[in-house]
């Protein structure tokens, strides 16, 4: 790497020579230029240069080229790239193509009108989205009645089974576990009366019509909610949705109607299985903890709950499972086109799905009590 600068009339010659690498320290153009010595150089009015004698080169010689633009341009100086190889001119005339812009931009102020119209104009386009995409379910739901859709079953009995027999263990631990937690505190709260006997009353209640369906429904919606929103997400983003759509197949069909069923036929067959595990759970906490037998407790929990308190978490796991399904497919079918959209699809089908539900237990909690069951 090496350069010689001379003047002939009122053009400064920069002539380049030698192999330029980055590997080598890049000279500055305005000390290149300080090391000529002819009084008359003052007189300058542009920059040339020699590359007869330049051999190989990399981006080092355009940045000292890039240095003498800009020093000419403050100067007033023409710098003439005429001599220079083609492809480096070439390069030049890109670089200078598209002038630098400031992008640092001070965070605008958004007033409180403006920063609630938007949240506004977004609640209300989320709101269509999810009117629109129910009339679809409910649309193939109605032709599915009236077999006259068209849905693969093998999905279907897929789904069945990865959320039935796969989500049996860890169904059984929260469920048997929950019934201990809620035999627990009916121990500790009854015998300071002196009535531990009724521990089996809390059991059979809680289980039966509260913390069952409504345990397995929120470990659902992080389990097969999630998986729903990613697989569907995953589908959007390489574009087989679109190919469904552009083959005129429908996507509600052949993707959202098998899981959506899948689901709301396991959720009550989980929930009863769910309250099963936690009444055992709350029987062995009640034998170790109250010394009841399995007759004093099985005997106390039949005297109190009836059939009609577990019909009513089976039809809240059953609701349940219809948001969780309808939840999951909705956001994955919504989901955007960036690398970060399929995980934040399966985030919010779960914030979702575990939203709905409270508010739906809720909501058949206050029905229940209105119509005495």
């Amino acid at each position: 790497m090496g350069l010689e600068v001379r003047q002939e009339a009122e053009t400064l010659i920069v002539e380049l020579v030698g192999d330029w690498k980055l590997s080598r320290s890049i000279p500055r153009f305005t000390d290149v230029l300080g090391k000529e010595k002819d009084p008359s150089a003052s007189a300058a009015r542009a920059v040339d240069f020699d590359a007869t004698g330049l051999g190989s080169w990399d981006s080092s010689l355009l940045t000292f080229l890039q240095q003498g633009m800009i020093h000419c341009e403050t100067h007033d100086l023409e710098f003439r790239s005429g001599n220079l190889p083609e492809d480096i001119a070439r390069l030049l005339e890109l670089a200078q193509a598209v002038p630098e812009q400031d992008t640092e931009r001070g965070a605008a102020e958004v007033s409180f009108p403006s920063a609630m119209g938007t949240w506004g104009l977004a609640a209300w386009d989320g709101l269509v989205a999810a009117i629109t995409f129910l009339g679809e379910v409910t649309d193939s739901f109605f032709r599915l009645v009236r077999f006259r859709l068209r849905m693969r079953w093998r999905d279907f009995w897929v789904v069945v089974q990865s959320n039935s027999s796969g989500a049996i263990p860890i169904v059984t631990l929260i469920a048997f576990l929950v019934g201990m937690i809620i035999s627990f505190l009916g121990a500790v709260v009854l015998r300071r009366f002196g009535a531990g006997y009724f521990v089996s009353y809390l059991v059979g209640y809680g289980m039966l019509r509260e913390m069952a369906s409504l345990m397995t429904g929120i470990i659902m919606a992080g389990r097969t909610g999630a998986a729903f929103a990613a697989e569907l997400g995953s589908m959007k983003i390489t574009e087989e949705i679109d190919a469904y759509r552009t083959l005129g197949i429908s996507p509600v069909d052949h993707l959202v109607m098998p899981r959506v069923l899948g689901i709301l036929v396991t959720m009550p067959l989980l929930t009863i299985y769910a309250g099963f595990i936690g009444i055992m759970g709350g029987m062995v906490v009640a034998i170790m903890v109250l010394d009841l037998t399995v007759t004093q407790f099985m005997g106390g929990l039949l005297s109190a709950v009836t059939l009609s308190d577990a019909l009513l978490g089976v039809f809240k796991g059953t609701v349940f499972g219809l948001i969780i399904g309808l939840a999951g497919c909705m956001k994955g079918m919504q989901t955007g086109g960036d690398a970060s959209a399929v995980g934040k699809a399966a985030t919010s089908a779960v914030v979702l799905g575990i939203t709905l539900i409270i508010a739906a237990n809720a909501v058949i909690d206050w029905l229940a009590v209105l119509l005495n069951i």
